[in-house]
């Protein structure tokens, strides 16, 4: 049985406590973090609950699986493309989703360009990058993140927001801040060679959201800390 709102209402109270005492330790304001609620798995109801409390942005993992919750829910948020992204998929991703954070490759920085195109419109993306090393994880490698960068760059229909990470799954905390310190690197080297801003960082989760923070993260993603354990991993 999916949770309650009141019950949402108080675990989301409980991360933005953890967002303001994560910033207050390193010297950030918390308006510079962005909760974006990652509804994947969960029922339609999710997306309400964020809206109603106030997040302007949710996370879907699976393209079909956030057009159809699309349609289920009139609520005014920003749907964000977290999960892989196949290049089969880019025309429908352009159409249905307001940002795509996983854009790891030239092929399918061509493809949603194209796409944006044909849907006469400027698409905004982020550019995932493995910055822990990590086989298991999709993502462009550091050393391809500068080709990446320029390539994207001459994507007319694309806006480049920033750039996204996961950690490697460790019981050692110092994984996840490694990544992230690497990723904010990058981030600061890219756009200084460049000029291109880059200010959106998309990293931290559930379970290392406060690392990410103290690195310069701009959007934690959350679910189950939101939401409780997922419905399904049904694909």
């Amino acid at each position: 049985m999916f949770l309650s709102y009141d019950e949402f209402c108080a675990r989301a109270d409980a991360i933005q406590r953890e967002i303001e005492t994560a910033c207050a330790a390193v010297g950030r304001d918390p308006v510079e973090v962005e909760l974006l609620a990652v509804t994947k798995n969960h029922p339609a109801t999710a997306v309400d609950y964020a809206a109603r409390y106030g997040l302007h942005c949710v996370g879907e993992n699976r393209v079909q699986e956030g057009v159809e919750k699309r349609g289920q829910t009139k609520a005014n948020v920003r749907w964000e493309l977290i999960g892989h992204l196949q290049s089969n998929k880019a025309r429908l991703a352009a159409e249905h989703f307001d940002r795509i954070q996983t854009a790891d490759s030239s092929k399918l920085l061509t493809r949603l360009d194209r796409a944006a195109a044909e849907l006469n419109k400027v698409l905004p993306v982020l550019l995932q990058i493995n910055a822990g090393r990590d086989p298991a994880k999709s993502g462009a490698e550091v050393e391809e993140a500068p080709q990446l960068l320029a390539d994207a760059l001459t994507k007319p229909h694309l806006r480049i927001d920033g750039l996204m990470t996961i950690a490697p799954l460790s019981d050692d905390p110092l994984v996840a801040k490694r990544t992230f310190t690497a990723l904010r690197d990058l981030r600061d080297r890219l756009a200084d060679q460049t000029g291109a801003p880059l200010r959106v960082l998309s990293m931290g989760m559930s379970g290392d959201f406060v690392a990410a923070i103290a690195a310069g993260s701009t959007i934690i993603r959350v679910g189950t800390a939101l939401f409780g354990a997922r419905e399904s991993s049904a694909q």
